[in-house]
């Protein structure tokens, strides 16, 4: 049997050979955009002729279950079980990702084949989500290839309608808990804090997307002859934003604010900093006062205005416009219930006179909030291990300061969640010319195989 440092050692030769290119390469392939109702073939085939078998070669039986939301593309679950009374890992991807966007991308890129530029692999789905499981499940081949077994036993969860909020995910993780039932879960999504640095991350932000709407009247009237006369319903929406959030983006909104931030929370913050050579410069007199930047995108709720309309933008004309309608998100954090945000924004409008404005969910799934205690012992045989492997500690986020489904395994399946990023802040995810470094991928592979190798290797 091998030692975990040629374990390693393999793991480098195998993705310098061109192996991990490949493979994510056919996936990539795989035009699997979930927002486009027309794609659910494409869903379904991803998991059966992609997924599937590359598991089944590993020794994993393998279901597909439809979706139970009407519409929505199915899952799939595999399992590899070595013996009872080993510890048994859970592991997620999702298939789908956005809309490709074809004509954007810029020239000589398409999204659904793999342009390499350098350091830099092109390509949707590359970062978001299919690198990052590829990455995953080349790591349970290597270690298995190495070892001759496992050690320790793996059930997957494949979804393909990550993108689209992950309607019908909790369900599905409600109905087969027993099946998904594990002693934690490691996966990979989202970034790290930056390129360099390793991250593990041990929870989400919850995100809550909401519309409100002005609508006065059925058409619009001259300014000259009724300015004065008419309510004007973009004003009354920036009076009613403007109470929910100040012009620095302060929560003005009591019950909107989070608890103060657990002493944990803070330590395990402490001398984060957030952004990326090249992102945009972070706005210091921006949010909540008193907090650092990572405090604020990391352990704080954040209101923010996606969007605004009213009247005709692009060509204005001198009408008092009949309808105005904005789109908000709130990024919330542990201890935020999703289900009073509504009923919250309701409350608020009302008690300031502002009736007239409608409050509407933005879809169907809100994502709740999720959060390990940074000194849970899983997290620390984590921090172990990948200092091991890249001879330096990772940087630990108590929570992503984007969203996942991760409630459904923290709370619903009830597992204690860790989630190791193979991507990095400028990936261009969800945008075109997508993105992902080999050197994060590569590095990434090894930290996964380092993982997977000291769970197989007892006494944890």
């Amino acid at each position: 049997m091998a030692s975990r440092q040629e374990a390693l050692a393999a793991a480098g030769r195998w993705f310098d050979e061109g192996n991990l290119l490949a493979v994510l390469r056919r996936r990539v392939a795989h035009r699997t955009e979930s927002q486009d109702p027309a794609a659910l073939p494409r869903l379904a085939a991803y998991l059966t002729e992609e997924i599937g078998p590359s598991i089944e070669a590993l020794g994993f039986t393998w279901r597909v279950i439809d979706n139970p939301v009407p519409g929505y593309g199915p899952f799939l679950i595999g399992e590899r079980i070595e013996a009872p009374g080993l510890p048994t890992l859970l592991t997620y991807g999702h298939g789908d990702v956005v809309r490709g966007y074809d004509a954007q991308w810029r020239a000589g890129l398409q999204p659904w084949d793999i342009t390499v530029e350098g350091e830099r692999w092109y390509g949707r789905g590359t970062a978001d989500n299919k690198g990052q499981h590829s990455i995953n499940l080349a790591a349970l081949e290597l270690v298995l290839a190495a070892r001759g077994r496992l050690g320790f036993n793996v059930k997957l969860l494949v979804e393909t309608g990550e993108e689209t909020g992950s309607p019908g995910l909790r369900a599905l993780c409600q109905a087969e808990r027993d099946a998904l039932a594990a002693d934690l879960l490691i996966a990979s999504d989202g970034p790290r804090l930056r390129a360099d640095l390793p991250t593990l991350f041990l929870g989400t932000r919850g995100v809550c997307n909401f519309d409100l709407t002005v609508a006065l009247r059925d058409g619009g009237h001259h300014s000259g002859n009724w300015g004065g006369l008419l309510a004007n319903p973009g004003t009354i929406l920036a009076h009613a934003i403007a109470s929910l959030v100040d012009a620095r983006g302060r929560i003005l909104v009591e019950r909107l604010r989070p608890a103060p931030i657990p002493n944990s929370v803070r330590q395990a913050l402490a001398g984060i900093e957030p952004g990326e050579p090249g992102g945009p410069e972070i706005d210091r007199d921006w949010g909540e006062p008193g907090l650092t930047p990572a405090e604020r995108v990391f352990g704080w709720n954040a209101l923010e205005v996606l969007a605004f309309r009213t009247g005709n933008p692009d060509q204005p004309v001198n009408a008092i416009p009949p309808v105005a309608k904005a789109h908000l998100q709130l990024r919330f954090v542990v201890g935020t219930r999703p289900d009073e945000i509504i009923p919250i924004l309701r409350e608020h409008l009302d008690r300031h006179g502002l009736p007239m404005v409608a409050v509407t969910p933005a879809r169907d799934e809100t994502m709740s909030a999720t959060r390990l205690d940074p000194e849970h012992p899983w997290v620390r045989w984590a921090i172990r291990s990948m200092t091991e492997t890249a001879g330096r500690a990772p940087v630990v986020l108590p929570n992503l300061g984007g969203s996942l489904p991760n409630e459904c395994f923290a709370e619903t399946i009830g597992v204690p969640t860790i989630w190791v990023p193979h991507s990095y802040p400028g990936c261009s995810q969800h945008a075109p010319d997508e993105h992902v470094l080999a050197p994060v991928m590569r590095e990434g592979l090894l930290l996964m195989t380092g993982l997977f190798w000291d769970l197989g290797e007892g006494g944890v």
